[in-house]
């Protein structure tokens, strides 16, 4: 391993800390060590280029960030939580990343490959792209094409590989990977895949007075979620990335061509194992139970 990155949250004083703390650790043990805010996409995607791992310091935002600004080259992530939730990452103490470092440098892990979402916006569906062609638009999580003013639902018509299956008069529309599945859809009871699956779920947000049955898709589907030409939404992906959408315009959204790598230590807890203890299937919890690695998905707040 000669080139480590690390990118951490910039509002957590104890993020940045362990980060300049990991970096001289590092900085003994392969020749190049770089650091940046998570929030800073210039410096990482300059950085990531012949990276050999990616260290994420913060919370889930903070890892699906870090997931997005590694497109395309699929530099192995390692993260460390320090945030509220934690379902992405894959250990919550600084100290016991310092003791693993030479493990980790040495590559004594194994990786956890995850589907990613590649998106578009286009001005009809046969029309250009308007945003998204290059550089691509990429969720590790989901996207929401969601109503823009409080007190109004939109209408949606979804295309799936070119058919018209359904015209939802709702709030708006999640398309989730098997990571998100247990995100904004796990919420509003849509089904949980296991993390490594590569189906794409499509799951109504409150439709009126219509269909609310989620789809499960095979990960060839190309779908098309259409606005109305007199409505207006906006475009989240993960969490993120507002983007007004306007009168017929298209989200077109298939699965990437590329993938997250998660970096999975030994003694990692088993999905189900994990997924069990976060959301609290069993009645008993013992306080000492591994930590969920993620499987499940939440999201810290963007600075």
């Amino acid at each position: 391993m000669n080139k480590i990155g690390i990118v951490f949250h910039a509002k957590m004083p104890e993020a940045r800390a362990l980060a300049e703390t990991l970096r001289a650790a590092a900085a003994d043990q392969v020749a190049e060590v770089w650091m940046s805010e998570a929030w800073d996409e210039a410096t990482g995607k300059k950085n990531v280029p012949g990276t050999d791992l990616l260290i994420s310091i913060g919370g889930d935002g903070t890892v699906l960030r870090t997931a997005r600004l590694v497109v395309p080259y699929e530099v192995p992530l390692l993260d460390i939580n320090l945030g509220r939730l934690g379902f992405l990452t894959e250990l919550r103490d600084g100290d016991k990343m310092l003791r693993r470092l030479p493990d980790v440098i040495a590559g004594n892990w194994h990786l956890e490959e995850r589907a990613m979402l590649h998106v578009q916006v286009l001005a009809s569906r046969d029309g250009p792209v308007l945003r998204g062609a290059q550089p691509y638009l990429h969720a590790l999580n989901d996207l929401v094409v969601g109503r823009d003013a409080l007190g109004r639902t939109i209408l949606l018509s979804a295309f799936i590989d070119g058919i018209l299956v359904a015209e939802y008069r709702a709030d708006g529309i999640i398309a989730a990977t098997a990571t998100g599945s247990t995100a904004y859809s796990q919420s509003i009871g849509g089904p949980i895949l296991h993390p490594e699956a590569k189906e794409m779920l499509l799951i109504p947000l409150a439709p009126h007075l219509g269909q609310t049955n989620p789809l499960v898709l095979p990960g060839t589907s190309v779908v098309d979620l259409a606005l109305e030409p007199t409505h207006s939404a906006i475009l989240s992906i993960d969490g993120e990335s507002g983007i007004d959408l306007g009168a017929g315009h298209v989200v077109r959204v298939t699965m990437s061509p590329h993938v997250a790598r998660f970096v999975r230590l030994p003694d990692s807890a088993g999905f189900y194992e994990r997924v069990a203890v976060r959301l609290r299937w069993r009645r008993s919890f013992d306080a000492e139970a591994p930590h969920p690695t993620n499987d499940v998905s939440g999201r810290d707040a963007a600075p």
